[in-house]
């Protein structure tokens, strides 16, 4: 090099203080001239160095935060709960656009059949979907940040809590919105949601003593039997599922199996951690 930076420049950069286009300047000529570089650490302090080369490690290191979990810190979910959400398989728009499609092609199966009929297809199929959700949004076999999920400060039962809100959120809105575009709209359309909420209680209640596998596997495939059992082939006729009688039984299921799953929140500790292994 021809020319190095002044001692008063070397020292104004290592400040912070020097400003464009001296700054400009200098960055360049720091960039070619080792000289000015050994001038410039020489000048720096130590302590003050290895905590900006700290910084810009754990900068660097540090997860980007997607939209997902962008909207929830800015709604004002904690930090470490919004990761957590953010880290959920099911709440991801691959599995969430799988649903709705699923959905949709209910939908229009109820209208190509019969549309006059009870939506039995769409009332069948649309308690398993929840079930689906939170069934992979924990345990060691189904979600991948389940280590992650494991080790952090948060109580087994709080997390699985956490989870399935946001899963049940997500995906009863998608069923609520498939009601709406149903050829009959209307309370007999939403015979599905009782039979849904007993679902996910039991399988969640079931969980501590069954794993996160097993537990919802049995109860989907007893929702399945049922059906198939009470099936009615008479037009127009609903399965005892959906009748009155029927979705008094899920209500009274939701609310026992509540009762359980609430007398057995400290088992899930154990349960996540082994359970389903």
């Amino acid at each position: 090099m021809t020319w190095h930076l002044a001692e008063e420049d070397v020292k104004a950069y290592g400040r912070g203080e020097l400003t464009a286009p001296a700054l400009w300047s200098a960055d360049t000529h720091l960039t070619h001239c080792a000289e000015c570089r050994a001038r410039l650490a020489a000048l720096a302090d130590p302590v003050a160095l290895d905590a900006g080369w700290e910084r810009l490690d754990a900068e660097l290191d540090a997860p980007r935060r997607g939209f997902f979990e962008t909207a929830l810190l800015r709604a004002g979910v904690p930090d470490h709960t919004a990761r957590l959400l953010a880290a959920t398989p099911v709440l991801r728009l691959s599995w969430l656009g799988a649903v709705a499609g699923v959905l949709l092609l209910t939908v229009l199966a109820t209208y190509a059949i019969r549309p006059g009929d009870q939506p039995t297809l769409f009332l069948a199929l649309a308690p398993l979907l929840p079930l689906a959700g939170v069934a992979l949004s924990y345990g060691p076999a189904l979600d991948p940040t389940y280590e992650m999920a494991v080790v952090s400060p948060v109580h087994g039962f709080r997390l699985l809590m956490i989870r399935t809100t946001a899963v049940l959120g997500a995906v009863l809105g998608l069923d609520l919105l498939a009601t709406l575009a149903l050829p009959s709209p209307g309370l007999a359309a939403l015979a599905w949601l009782l039979p849904s909420l007993a679902l996910t209680t039991t399988t969640l209640a079931l969980t501590t003593r069954l794993g996160p596998t097993l537990a919802p596997t049995l109860t989907g495939g007893a929702w399945l039997t049922l059906l198939a059992l009470t099936h009615q082939t008479t037009t127009g006729t609903a399965s005892a599922p959906f009748t009155a009688p029927g979705q008094g039984a899920a209500a009274a299921i939701a609310v026992l199996a509540g009762a359980l799953l609430f007398r057995s929140r400290d088992r899930f500790d154990r349960a996540l951690g082994g359970g389903g292994r």
